[in-house]
């Protein structure tokens, strides 16, 4: 799958992405174990595109290191969310899971698998909060496939 914006160059916004895996109707969360101000709060897992990378595989360096998991990733859910007052974006991707691990909190102080009735149960990160509002829809379609 081509994604526009495939290389990141030198210039600003710096571009964050960050995988929405779903499975059975069920998104995983992550808990955050740092820095301070974001330490129990809860996110999707990702991180910085580096400069010669695409999105995907950024996102897909991402989730071996923070999860232990290799990944297919897909389209692009919402838009991109502005972070750090406008110093970055945002881009959460719909991500299925390309192998027989499990994913594994090896950066996150905990990770929960939650259901459209459970994604109010955790608190978000702000920038991640765009994303919770487009999930049920997109759980409500996984969970009847």
């Amino acid at each position: 799958m081509s994604h526009k914006r495939d290389v990141i160059g030198p210039s600003l916004p710096r571009v964050i992405v960050a995988a929405a895996i779903i499975i059975d109707g069920r998104v995983l969360a992550c808990q955050r174990s740092a820095p301070p101000d974001a330490a129990g709060r809860w996110e999707f897992p990702g991180g910085k595109v580096e400069p010669g990378e695409t999105d995907a595989q950024a996102l897909a360096r991402e989730c071996a290191e923070e999860l232990g998991v290799r990944v297919a990733v897909g389209d692009q859910i919402g838009p991109d969310v502005p972070m750090a007052h406008g110093a970055a974006l945002l881009r959460v991707f719909a991500v299925t899971l390309a192998g027989g691990d499990p994913p594994r909190a090896l950066e996150h102080t905990a990770i929960r698998w939650l259901g459209a009735d459970e994604l109010d149960s955790v608190p978000w990160l702000p920038a991640d909060q765009p994303i919770v509002r487009e999930l049920p829809a997109l759980l409500s379609r996984s969970s009847k496939t």
